[in-house]
């Protein structure tokens, strides 16, 4: 199934699934009221389906193959939010080594670049801080958790930081916990997985500069409203099938900026499940992050957003999650 949250037409949010190439949406609790005469709490969000289990996902699964007329809506009339809006809670992970790389070489030709002599002082530039991170990268997974409440949808408005003039997107996708669990084995992670989307980190590159060295990992940077764009749905594990070869492009205006594999992952999601529920309770409708893919940011080239800009992210078998990335008015305030 392709599970959505979208706001209907008296501004209510609801469960439903996207059907025919995405064009329709079934009204979950609609097509069971048209059933049975009556509701079921299971079906009152993405979430509380999620929490209710299989039986619920299998009572989803019939009334989609089989959706009354009256329960099905154009796609093009509701507003989609995120899959989870907010998720109970969320961390962003680093799973792909080649952004890692990527992205301190530039952040250092950056430094660089506004010195007399970039080449002299690129040469002269002690790397050590970063071969440090790729060491912890490459012994343990990373993660930091990420301001849930400044998660929105494909059909949210994003509001450029005031605070910032250098917006970058950060093209991931992620998981979301199915069923609770604590001290979860390597061999038995998957079937903690639910569904996966697709996962905009915006970030503001200039504040990141200067609150790296803090050695707390990111904060301000990447914590303002709006900045964790995720949709357009929900793709359960079953219908997605292998979540490590799917293919990851970034467009920005049409071009495209930057591509990758998720078969390029250095720890994939049943390592990431298992390290953080160690002596740790995982509970259903939590979101973890992959990290951004190699060539997945504007900073691995040195390239920024600007106000207006349409920033476009695919994933095989997910969709395509589009952002207008804000207004010139927002980025002058």
């Amino acid at each position: 199934m392709r599970l959505v949250t979208y706001v209907d037409h008296a501004g209510f949010e609801r469960a439903g699934a996207l059907i025919e190439n995405d064009t329709l949406v079934v009204d979950l609790q609609g097509a069971y009221r048209a059933r049975q005469g009556r509701e079921n709490v299971g079906l009152a969000s993405v979430l509380q389906l999620v929490e209710a289990g299989e039986p619920a996902m299998e009572l989803a699964r019939s009334l989609v193959s089989n959706a009354p007329s009256a329960a099905v809506l154009q796609r093009a009339t509701v507003k989609l939010r995120a899959p989870i809006q907010p998720p109970p809670q969320m961390r962003d992970c680093s799973c792909f080594e080649l952004h890692l790389r990527q992205a301190f070489a530039a952040a250092r030709r950056s430094r660089a670049l506004r010195t007399p002599d970039p080449e002299a002082t690129l040469q002269a530039m002690n790397t050590r801080a970063d071969d440090r991170v790729i060491d912890t990268f490459n012994r343990q997974p990373i993660y930091y958790k990420c301001n849930r409440f400044a998660v929105v949808g494909i059909d949210d408005e994003f509001q450029w930081p005031s605070f910032s003039k250098a917006l970058d997107f950060e093209l991931e996708f992620g998981c979301y916990i199915g069923k609770r669990g604590r001290d979860i084995r390597r061999e038995d992670a998957r079937s903690h997985i639910v569904g996966y989307t697709i996962f905009n980190d915006m970030s503001a590159r200039d504040a990141q500069a200067m609150e790296m060295p803090g050695m707390l990992g990111p904060a301000k940077s990447k914590d303002f409203d709006t900045a964790n764009i995720m949709g357009p749905c929900l793709v359960t594990a079953d219908e997605l099938g292998d979540p490590y070869d799917l293919n990851m492009v970034a467009r920005v205006n049409g071009e495209e900026w930057g591509r990758g594999n998720s078969r390029d992952m250095r720890w994939r999601f049943e390592d990431v499940i298992a390290h953080v529920s160690r002596s740790e309770t995982l509970y259903p409708g939590e979101f973890l992050g992959s990290g951004t893919v190699g060539n997945g940011c504007g900073l691995e080239q040195l390239r920024y957003l600007k106000p207006g800009d349409l920033v476009e992210l695919e994933v095989d078998g997910i969709g395509i999650l589009r952002t207008q990335v804000g207004s010139a008015a927002q980025a002058a305030e």
